[in-house]
Parts: structure tokens; C-alpha cells; sequence
């Protein structure tokens, strides 16, 4: 489903991503770990073009990646992304903030998109908010909005971009059980996040990235109870110690 192949990024004389090889086929779950620095939340970005590369090759689904203009917004309509903050339009309800999308882009009648977005925020637990305005919600219903709004277009892919960082702590749970529902029912994800039980529990595999090249490609069990690199090792003493 996803597709990079010798992906370098920059940014100035900073070399932010060196040389990244990756295959993530459909279905599969892949959570992204790794320090501060380490090239994740760039490489997630990629994905949908939102940070151009300076050379490599990406594809999704089979086509190359393309540059810009219709093409591009096409791919981008079958590549979910969540971000940290919800980017959400405050002057429009909940729904409508779903529907938008797929009557803007998919020329769904109104009627039909409503029905869609009803099933989609029943689906993430936040049916009975409808008819609100973001700003009435907590972070972590915000959240699940952003998500089923990111559905709403029935995507390929989904990628998080850590998605419970800017979250009070008793509502990250409530994002993360929505994000292992959609595990289940096995679209393809790519998550950076610093959540080790949603790794533990939800991905198929774990990829651990630092200083802009992926270090270790490996399961959760392996990666978690015998990882073989150092960093790997460091990474997890500092974050499991606590």
C-alpha cells in the first residue's frame, strides 16, 4: 500500500531523512517510535506530499506520488492524516465539520454525507455531539471529530501524526481505543506516537527511527523485549523507567 524507496529529506544542512526504505502493505499496522529528532513525524508527512522530498521515490497503492495539482489532491483524499492539534473549523458543527469534505471534494449530496457522518461519529463514540461546536468539546472528543472526519473520505491509509500528544492525560485513552478499533478492522495506519501500550497492543510491526534512519524493523514482542540495537535499547530504558 505504501511504497518508499531511498527517500532523502533536508531541511538546509540538516539531513532529516537518509535514505529511508519502506514497504508497508494493506492491512497493516505500523507504529512509528523513536527521540525527538529522529526524522517520524517528517517521514509520516511525506506520505501525502505535506513535506516534499528532495530525492527517492514514494507510492501509495501502486502510483508514484504526485507533485502537485489535481493528481495530488486525488491521493490526498485517500490519505487520512490526524494531526497533533485537531484543525478543526470552529464556526462549524461537528457534522457539518465531517460532512464538508465529502460534499466538497466527492460531490455528495447533502442528505447522503449526513447520513455518512452520522455513522462515522457513531462509530468513534461521539454520535450524541452532532449539533455542537468543537469549542464545546474536550480535547480528546475533538480528536475523535478529526478522525471520523479523516474517515469521511474513506481513505486508503490513515496516518497519526502523534495524535494524543496535546491531550490531557485521562482523555488519551478514549482517542487510542477508537485508533485500535480501526486496527481491528485492518486499515492500513501508519501511527508516530510516544503511547508504548497502543504499540504493544495494536501494531503489527514497530519501526524505530533515529537520527533520520530507521534503526529497527521489527514486532512489538521482539522490539520490546529483545531490541538488538543500542539505541533501540537507551530509547526504551529512559521511556519504560519511568
Amino acid at each position: 500500500m505504501i511504497s518508499m524507496a531511498s527517500v532523502n529529506k533536508h531541511y538546509g544542512s540538516l539531513h532529516v531523512l537518509r535514505d529511508i526504505s519502506l514497504e508497508v502493505p494493506a492491512g497493516q499496522v505500523v507504529v512509528m517510535l523513536g527521540p525527538s529528532g529522529s526524522g517520524k513525524s517528517t517521514l509520516c508527512r511525506t506520505i501525502n506530499r505535506l513535506e516534499p522530498i528532495d530525492s527517492g521515490t514514494i507510492a501509495v497503492d501502486g502510483r508514484p506520488l504526485p507533485a502537485e495539482g489535481r493528481a495530488l489532491a486525488t491521493l490526498r483524499s485517500e490519505v487520512g492524516m490526524v494531526f497533533q492539534q485537531f484543525n478543526l473549523f470552529a464556526h462549524k458543527t461537528v457534522i457539518e465539520n465531517v460532512m464538508l469534505a465529502p460534499m466538497k471534494v466527492r460531490k455528495l449530496r447533502k442528505a447522503e454525507a449526513r447520513r455518512h457522518a452520522e455513522a462515522l461519529l457513531d462509530r468513534v463514540g461521539i454520535a450524541n455531539q452532532a449539533d455542537k461546536y468543537p469549542g464545546q468539546l474536550s480535547g480528546g472528543q475533538q480528536q475523535r471529530v478529526a478522525i471520523a472526519r479523516s474517515l469521511a473520505m474513506e481513505p486508503k491509509v490513515m496516518l497519526f501524526d502523534e495524535p494524543t500528544s496535546a491531550l490531557d492525560p485521562e482523555m488519551v485513552g478514549e482517542v487510542l481505543d477508537v485508533m485500535v478499533g480501526l486496527a481491528k478492522e485492518g486499515m492500513t495506519m501508519i501511527v508516530v506516537t510516544h503511547e508504548m501500550g497502543f504499540a504493544r497492543k495494536a501494531a503489527d510491526r514497530i519501526i524505530f527511527m533515529a537520527d533520520g534512519v530507521i534503526v529497527e524493523d521489527t514486532d512489538p514482542e521482539t522490539f520490546f523485549t529483545a531490541p538488538s540495537s543500542d539505541r533501540a535499547k537507551d530509547f526504551l530504558s529512559k521511556i519504560l523507567g519511568h
